[in-house]
């Protein structure tokens, strides 16, 4: 019992760590609603950062970027994007672009699995899945 409780202990004192290493990061994405993206100009691959010293996120959707505030709760996996601005450049992968924006709006909490990130909603399946860039 008392092997069962440290092997807890050790686990969530390394959950904080894992979630912090989301901040600073490049994370492209990969899936939306369970499906891999399927983009008609892969140089246009949608993609975010998190900035802790603004508390802003930045990125591009494909066609526009995107940008605005954020709060995180790393101890608990909870994220929250603020609506923010993007630019109105109508393109081809519109449709994947809007799935990206509302993704972020819409995830409550994060999980971290090596370089992917997962961006979800209660404890639904992830709205969108991400990977880190180097």
């Amino acid at each position: 019992m008392t092997t069962g409780s440290c092997a807890n202990m050790q686990r969530n004192t390394a959950s904080p760590v894992k979630s912090m290493a989301i901040t600073g990061k490049t994370w492209k994405l990969t899936e939306i609603n369970g499906q891999p993206i399927a983009l008609k100009n892969p140089k246009a691959n949608p993609y975010f950062m998190l900035n802790t010293a603004d508390m802003r996120y930045s990125g591009h959707g494909g066609c526009n970027g995107v940008g605005g505030t954020f709060e995180i709760k790393p101890e608990s996996m909870r994220i929250k994007f603020n609506q923010g601005m993007s630019t109105m450049i109508a393109c081809d992968d519109l449709a994947t672009e809007r799935a990206f924006t509302q993704a972020l709006l819409a995830a409550d909490n994060y999980s971290v699995n090596g370089d992917t990130l997962m961006l979800n909603k209660a404890r639904m399946a992830p709205l969108a899945k991400f990977v880190a860039q180097p």
